[in-house]
């Protein structure tokens, strides 16, 4: 078969797949960051669970998302496969360098260089999962990308990233929550179309072997993964939200909220 370049589609059911990975993405989002706002009202000692409890929220929501839109993309000509481990692996590596994440932001003083370096790695977990679950696609040819437009996905996720941390941080609220859970799902789902977008594809014949169609095993995965994240939702529901410290230890333990200001105004 002689090479030449296959015609790729990312909305091949139109808007209902990048529509229904936004919704996850928020979802995963606002319960991530809610338990991130429950533990950073807690002392130090307290907060490991709500934050681990965090971050598989985020790192769940975000890898759903990616293969809700992949339920999407095509290549014409071509059948497209998907490595079982590797995109396992791929849910694991978001869940682990989300988790890192936060729990640097967690445990660290508030300041601009924490929510800086808990945003990059947040972003770069949130980029990791992408490009890992792309790597676990087989077709049947060469893919490759662009380089420039896949460092833009990359500054995408970051920057969103650092921009719902700071919220999160600065802002008390259910509103505040809601507004860095859809901020944060702009990011997942900016990052995940503009890395498409550095995807071509040449197909030269060649047989994918070693995966499953993404019909055969991502779909009852996500079912699991979703189940998590209600779990997630009835934990932050069954908690009341000042039950976990008494008054003596609230007075004792908690932290003096700490602004951390974009912009500073001089008069």
């Amino acid at each position: 078969m002689h090479p030449h370049p296959a015609v790729i589609d990312g909305f091949h059911y139109g808007w209902l797949n990048p529509v229904l990975s936004y919704l996850v993405a928020c979802t995963g989002a606002a319960l991530g960051l809610r338990c991130t706002v429950r533990a950073l009202d807690l002392p130090p000692r307290r907060r490991l669970g709500w934050l681990l409890l965090g971050a598989a929220e985020i790192g769940c929501g975000i890898w759903t998302m990616h293969f809700l839109a992949m339920l999407g993309f095509t290549v014409s000509g071509s059948t497209i496969l998907y490595n079982v481990p590797l995109t396992m692996c791929s849910l694991v590596l978001a869940i682990v360098v989300c988790g890192l994440g936060i729990l640097y932001v967690g445990y660290r003083p508030r300041s601009l260089s924490t929510l800086l370096i808990g945003g990059t790695v947040m972003g770069l977990g949130v980029a990791a999962m992408h490009y890992l679950g792309m790597a676990a696609m087989h077709v049947q040819g060469q893919v490759s990308y662009d380089a420039l437009t896949v460092a833009g996905s990359i500054a995408i996720a970051v920057a969103a990233s650092a921009t719902a941390l700071w919220m999160t941080l600065n802002i008390t609220g259910m509103l505040a929550s809601l507004a860095s859970a859809l901020i944060a799902g702009v990011a997942v789902v900016a990052m995940h179309y503009t890395g498409m977008a550095a995807v071509s594809v040449v197909l030269d014949g060649r047989t994918p072997v070693g995966g499953l169609p993404a019909s055969q095993f991502i779909t009852p995965l996500a079912v699991a993964v979703l189940v998590l994240l209600s779990l997630g939702g009835i934990a932050l529901m069954l908690s009341p939200h000042d039950a976990s410290l008494s008054g003596l230890d609230r007075d004792r333990d908690r932290p003096e909220p700490v602004r951390v200001p974009l912009f500073e105004h001089r008069g």
